[in-house]
């Protein structure tokens, strides 16, 4: 477990990477083009980091990193909004939680599958994200510069938590071999 949780907390090297390639291409985040744009570019970068380090647990890899690449734009496109993209501390956290919520649903729906209480992941995403912009916000990263992902403190914060949840999940859930090996139980009469 300590070792998956290790590889998977190097993930949060994704989350810098995927900030900085969206601040090249688009700038500040401050408009709906901007964050759409940012959010896929930054989210296709989270998600192959985040594909990588789980090291084949998060499926396809066609699907993740797409489904989380289109879900990080349509998430910052509808928080962005929804604050004005102001970058006050709430503002961040109300665009965070919207952006989880987004992610969070995308993701869950691609771990169906492997994870039999998935609806969990999508639950835990928008407190996640929230989390993470209050980190950044709180460690004194300049937010007014209007990034498409929180920086290093809200990314280690997420990643490890992320993390933490993943190995629960996986580790009370079945593994599909033996759910698909396993005899049909009797009809009850």
């Amino acid at each position: 477990m300590w070792k998956r949780l290790m590889w998977w907390s190097l993930g949060f090297l994704a989350f810098i990477v995927g900030g900085a390639a969206a601040t090249l291409l688009v700038g500040r985040v401050d408009d709906a083009v901007a964050a759409l744009v940012g959010g896929i570019v930054a989210g296709a970068v989270v998600g192959a980091g985040q594909w990588l380090a789980a090291r084949g647990r998060l499926g396809d890899p066609r699907a993740w990193i797409p489904g989380t690449a289109l879900a990080m734009g349509v998430g910052l496109l509808a928080g962005g909004a929804a604050v004005g993209y102001r970058t006050g501390l709430r503002d961040l956290a109300l665009g965070g939680a919207i952006t989880g919520v987004v992610i969070g649903v995308v993701q869950a729906y691609l771990l169906r599958r492997r994870l039999p209480r998935a609806w969990i992941w999508a639950a835990a995403m928008p407190l996640l994200w929230a989390l993470g912009w209050t980190a950044t916000t709180l460690g004194g990263i300049e937010v007014d510069r209007q990034f498409a992902v929180f920086g290093a403190y809200g990314a280690v914060t997420v990643t490890v938590l992320l993390g933490l949840l993943l190995e629960w999940l996986t580790s009370s859930a079945p593994d599909p071999a033996d759910v698909a090996a396993a005899p049909a139980s009797a009809p009850v009469r």
